[in-house]
């Protein structure tokens, strides 16, 4: 058993079953790796892929298994290379995060280049997706963190930490009759068609609770995952948007009115999320103290030796989190 054989049915795995996509994006040859599945198979005795002629079909049950492991084995060989480069050069490597859409827009940006004017020979690989594929990435050790408000509890393999809270605000055109209202109800929001986030994200269940709470049934007649364009659309007359108030830039939006509503919603929190066994390398602690400044390195290491979600909870009770 050969950890590139390991490699070659976890990459053809998460390929789709696609053997020459794989082949692709390994930069070697469709042919090479359906024979090293095939000598890996022969020498475990079991075949992990179900076959149809020369088509893969299906991961077996024994494949599950065996592939679960390879993400495991592989992902430990990765942790072995990063603790030689960690001693190596602690200045430079590849640091690889998966976000939504608002937080890659609003918060990460400034972060990213406090971080990379003090370690410019890092490479940075930035993904984007719904929570629930954010979240699903750092599980499988596709990539080195995950930044989110939603669907990270969900993944019982990652440590999450939490980074800032956040609420909401309403943005209209001028002259909308929220524009003018000093203080904004549930009640007179619910009175006009909104345009908001898609359920699952940017914390949706808040905004869905809060009018449940009051027995109102909002109006919603257009989502997306994009606060830009809820707000493109919100300029088109469409409805009053809601979004989450960090979204909201004074200059670029200088056409919408901001309305304050935090006092409706219940805050969300976004936090960082990463593998249990994971190695942090020195600037992966400092990355995580850039978008969060109190989670120090000591911290998170011992989130990291606990790795128990009850003592996860009780090391973070009582910590003031910044606010967006």
């Amino acid at each position: 058993m050969k950890l590139q054989q390991l490699r070659y049915i976890w990459e053809v795995a998460h390929h789709d079953l696609n053997v020459s996509a794989t082949a692709q994006s390994l930069f070697t040859s469709q042919p090479g790796i359906s024979k090293q599945i095939r000598l890996l198979e022969d020498e475990l005795g079991v075949e992990i892929f179900a076959r149809s002629g020369k088509h893969l079909t299906h991961v077996t049950p024994a494949g599950e298994v065996i592939l679960d492991l390879a993400g495991e084995m592989l992902r430990k060989a990765e942790s072995i290379k990063r603790v030689a480069q960690e001693f190596s050069d602690e200045t430079s490597g590849t640091l690889s995060i998966a976000t939504t859409h608002t937080q890659a827009r609003y918060v990460l940006p400034e972060v990213i280049r406090r971080f990379m004017a003090q370690y410019p020979d890092v490479s940075l690989v930035m993904k984007q997706g719904t929570p629930p594929q954010v979240a699903q990435m750092a599980a499988d050790g596709e990539v080195d963190f995950v930044i989110a408000t939603e669907a990270l509890n969900q993944f019982s393999s990652l440590i999450t930490l939490p980074c800032y809270r956040w609420n909401r605000c309403v943005v209209v055109p001028e002259g909308h009759p929220l524009a003018s209202v000093a203080h904004c109800s549930l009640e007179a929001i619910a009175e006009h068609p909104i345009v908001t986030y898609t359920t699952g994200f940017t914390g949706r269940s808040k905004l869905d609770e809060a009018f449940f709470d009051r027995g109102l049934t909002p109006r919603v007649v257009f989502t997306a995952v994009d606060s830009d364009v809820i707000k493109t659309y919100v300029r088109l007359g469409l409805g009053v948007g809601l979004i989450a108030g960090m979204a909201y830039d004074s200059e670029l939006d200088s056409d919408l009115v901001k309305v304050d509503v935090s006092h409706l919603f219940a805050n969300s929190v976004t936090s960082v999320g990463f593998r249990k066994g994971s190695f942090l390398r020195a600037y992966m602690h400092d990355f995580i103290h850039e978008l969060a400044p109190h989670l120090g390195r000591e911290l998170v290491q011992e989130a990291l030796s606990r790795a128990k979600l009850t003592d996860r909870i009780a090391l973070y009770e009582g910590i003031e989190l910044p606010e967006h």
